[in-house]
């Protein structure tokens, strides 16, 4: 199947609340009971407002949206996030990819997370999609 072609200034974006529901999924998936995540007493006497989201789980709102730029016969061969901020269970985040380069089938993308309505960066970095396979 040829790979459709991939353009500089491509962009898609996808926003979601990080829900209690969620987070109890990814705690069970990653095994990770750290106090922050799980406990919102907890996460309370840190100084959260409450439990705090699971920084790949966020991150992985990215992954949603270069799926999507990459379509169906590509996928990410490297993702480099810096976590800004905390995101705390209940707050709604729009991540955000953006195709920077091309070079051949690869193309290189920034990625942000930010919360929504305020717009502060939450999660920042970069990622680039390839091919499936070759074909």
């Amino acid at each position: 199947m040829p790979h459709a072609p991939l353009k500089p200034g491509a962009v898609f974006a996808f926003r979601k609340t990080m829900t209690v529901a969620e987070q109890a999924m990814f705690t069970g998936i990653s095994g990770n009971l750290g106090g922050l995540y799980v406990d919102a007493v907890r996460a309370k006497k840190a100084g959260a407002s409450n439990m705090v989201a699971f920084e790949l789980a966020v991150g992985g709102l990215a992954t949603t949206c270069l799926s999507q730029l990459g379509g169906p016969t590509r996928r990410i061969s490297s993702i480099a996030l810096n976590f800004a901020a905390p995101v705390i269970v209940g707050e709604s985040v729009e991540a955000r990819a953006e195709i920077v380069s091309v070079a051949g089938d690869e193309a290189i993308c920034r990625v942000t997370c930010m919360l929504s309505p305020s717009g502060a960066t939450v999660v920042d970095g970069t990622a680039t999609l390839v091919p499936f396979a070759k074909v």
